[in-house]
Parts: C-alpha cells; structure tokens; sequence
C-alpha cells in the first residue's frame, strides 16, 4: 500500500535548508582539470658551462622549456617535470640578474611569451561560502593561496629583474609590453593570493615609470576597477594594492594638478570610502587622500565635505576609521579652509562625540589631545564652541561610560581655560534656551488638559 502525500509546492517544510558551514579555504591550483600533452621535460645545459655566442640560442630554448604549464592541482603527476622548469626558472633569474648585454632584441618577445603562458589565467572561482564573506567578515577566511606558487613565484621574480635590469630598453620592450597586456596584469590583482598582489604592485608601478605611454591607460584602468567596485559588485581583493600604486602616482603630479585628477578625487577616491569592507585599504586610501591636499590645499574643502557626505550613520568601526582620516587630514589644513568648513564638520564631531559607542565618543574626544588642532579651534572658538558645547553639557551628565564622562570633563575645563567668557555666554543662552522649552513644553501640557476637560464636560452633557 503507497502513501501519497500531495505537499503544495510553497510549504517551507518540504525544503530542506543547507548548513552554511565555514570552510577554511588553504590551496586552489588556477590550473585545475588542465591537461598536459606535451612529453616529459629534458633538463637542458646550464648557461654558465655554454660558450657565450651560444648562451643567447640557449637562453631562448630555456624560456621556452618554461612556457610549458603544469596542473598543481594533482600532487604527483609530473614530478620530474616540475622540478626541471623550477631549476630552469632559477637559473635564468640568476643569468639575467649577472649577465650584461643578455636581453638582446630577439629575446624579449620569447620573455614576455613565457610571463604571459605562467601568469595570464583565468582566476579559480569564489568558493561556495564567499557570498557570505560580508556577513561574516572578509577577515575572518584565510585566503585562497595559488597552488602553482613554487612557479608563478620565480616567474614574478624574473620578470621584475626583467624591468629592473640595466640592459632593459622600454624602446622594444613597448611593442610587447602593450595595452592588452597591461589589462591582462591588471585583472591578476583580484588574485586572492596576498603575495601574487604584492609582486603585481611592484611589477605595474614599475611598467609605470618606465612606459610614459601606458601612464593615462593604467590610470584610467584603475579608475574602471574602482568604479566597478563602488557601483556594481563591490568585490576586487586587489583594491589595497592599487590604492597604494595610486599613492606614489599622485605624490609624482605636477602641480597645479590637472582637471582631470581633480574629477578622480570626487568621483571615484571619495565614493570608495562608502564601502562596506573600507577596513580593508582604509590606510592605503587615507594615504591618497593626504598626497592630493599636499599637492592642494584647497581640496581639504571639498574633502572634508566628502566625508560629512558618506559618514557612517550605523557602522561604529567605520565611524572610527573615518575620525582616524579626519584627523590626519586637519593635520596638515590650511586654517583659511578650516575656518571655512569648520561649522559643519564639527557639527559632525559633536554628533560622533554623544555616540552611545563608547569607541566612537572616545576617539571624537581625542582630537583635543592634537596641539594643531586645538590650535585651528582656538582661533574660530566664536563659531565651534555654539556647537560643541550644548553636547558636551549633555554628555557630561547621561553618558553611561564613566570614561566618556571624565574626558568630557576634562574638555569643558580646558575650553572654559582658553574663554571662560563666550563659555559663560553660551552656557547662559543655552540655560535660557532649555528654561523657555520646559516652559513651551509646560503650555503644551495644560493646552491638553484643558482640552481633555472640555471634552469630558460635553460628554457629560
């Protein structure tokens, strides 16, 4: 005898939910599933027992021997293989690091042939919990580290000797060493392998400052990778790393600064500071931002605007990063500009400093342990005290951390020593101020009551 259950299609209990479990992701091989065909590698003879007319035909055989790729993904298929091209990788490294006059013109294109078969691939896809990273904290998975490193790694070294070398020419270099293969560099920073990312900075800003034609197409490459984090996927592990490559570029501007670095400050550096994981390049973007108020002082305006713009209402660790910002920034203003944002900006720093986040309220409160900042306030106290002391007055008596409340003392005190008579005056008006709402508040109360007792007495009758 069957059973025959008719279970409608929308009940939740026929479903069964999968548990997300946390997976620690160690090692992923970005050649999985690849097949090899080729025959076993022959090692070949070393360069430094070969007659030097012959070293640049053997030199070119060697690169090639190490265009051929491997599957690190199975740990005991071609064993010998591997170890052949490791010690060719070396060796090669070793030969352009101490020979002079080895990069003649025939071979670069048999390098950048070699760098681009190791190190131009498609990037292993996100693990099955990586959707939930954000929930959980980027931070809190290790990294997915490339399987082929013992490889990629003296390829990345080889070919930073490459451009480093005295006998480079950027001349010939530049007819392989293109915009398609900038682009192919570029996507490699999403690796999530922090030492690929490290060696891929040093690489680009060294094609950087060597290829005066690439500068406006790397730039504007970046540019695209940020404003694809910001408005589409806000997912690229490499956003760190191009922040600080961006450092050294904008320190290196001409001043006055162009237009069009200008635009790149407010519409792509200050929108990334809305994102979710801004713990990530947090220093690294403070940094740019620095390097472009010292290139002009009047951009710590439209600046500081900015941020009051993307302020955190409900993140507590991003409201701390962006104090640790504000004060690195009023570090280095002009006082002309500070008189003229200070209104608002405190306006801010008063809300951060009554913060029921013990950490926020605490790290608003320390910008009075900065002498130039003291100093900036001291000189407009006319116009930031209004605004600040209301709040502190506040705190000074509701705030639960006991902590809060001796800095907020202390702070009152110091403000009272530098103009105990526009503290007196506000303190006065506010005092005038709160009397006149507890009377409103007083009239409000007996307008409804009378109100009540009127509508009782038609009742009644």
């Amino acid at each position: 005898m069957s059973i025959n259950l008719n279970i409608p299609e929308n009940d939740p209990f026929s479903k069964k939910q999968p548990i997300r479990a946390h997976r620690r992701r160690l090692q992923e091989s970005s050649r999985l599933g690849q097949r090899n065909f080729h025959p076993e590698l022959e090692a070949l003879p070393l360069l430094k027992d070969t007659p030097p007319d012959q070293q640049d035909k053997l030199f070119a055989a060697k690169l090639k021997q190490c265009c051929v790729i491997f599957d690190f993904s199975d740990c005991v298929s071609d064993l010998k293989s591997k170890e052949i091209k490791r010690a060719c990788l070396n060796e090669i490294v070793d030969y352009i690091t101490v020979t002079r006059n080895c990069l003649t013109e025939n071979v670069y294109s048999e390098v950048i042939n070699m760098v681009s078969m190791n190190l131009f691939r498609i990037l292993p896809p996100l693990g099955s919990d990586s959707t939930t990273s954000e929930e959980t904290g980027a931070e809190d998975e290790e990294p997915t580290l490339e399987a082929s490193w013992p490889h990629t790694q003296i390829v990345y070294e080889f070919f930073l000797r490459f451009l480093e070398s005295l006998d480079f020419q950027p001349g010939i270099a530049k007819k392989y060493i293109d915009q398609k293969f900038v682009l192919q560099l570029l996507e490699l920073f999403d690796s999530e392998d922090p030492r690929e990312r490290d060696f891929l900075k040093t690489i680009l800003h060294r094609i950087y400052g060597k290829f005066l034609g690439l500068r406006a197409f790397i730039r504007k490459q970046i540019n695209n990778i940020f404003l694809r984090y910001i408005y589409e996927y806000e997912r690229f592990n490499g956003i760190a790393e191009l922040l600080e490559i961006l450092g050294s570029i904008i320190n290196g501007f001409a001043v006055p600064l162009k237009e069009e670095h200008k635009v790149f400050l407010e519409r792509v550096l200050l929108p990334l500071h809305k994102a979710h994981s801004l713990n990530l390049f947090h220093p690294q973007l403070t940094y740019c931002i620095v390097q472009f108020i010292e290139k002009d002082p009047a951009l710590a305006d439209p600046i500081i605007k900015g941020l009051i713009k993307f302020w955190p209402k409900t993140c507590s660790t991003k409201e701390v990063l962006f104090l640790n910002e504000l004060e690195e920034i009023l570090d280095i203003i002009d006082s002309q500009v500070f008189k003229n944002i200070c209104t608002g900006l405190f306006k801010q720093v008063s809300r951060s400093a009554t913060s029921s986040h013990f950490q926020v309220a605490e790290r608003s409160l320390a910008l009075w342990s900065n002498e130039y900042v003291v100093q900036l306030i001291e000189e407009n106290l006319d116009q930031i005290l209004p605004i600040l002391l209301p709040p502190l007055c506040r705190i000074s008596k509701t705030h639960w951390n006991t902590n809060i409340i001796t800095l907020t003392y202390n702070l009152l005190k110091n403000l009272m020593d530098i103009n105990k008579k526009l503290c007196d005056d506000v303190l006065n008006t506010l005092r005038d101020d709160e009397q006149k709402s507890i009377i409103k508040e007083q009239d409000r109360s007996n307008l409804w009551k009378r109100l009540d007792k009127l509508s009782l007495d038609k009742k009644q009758e």
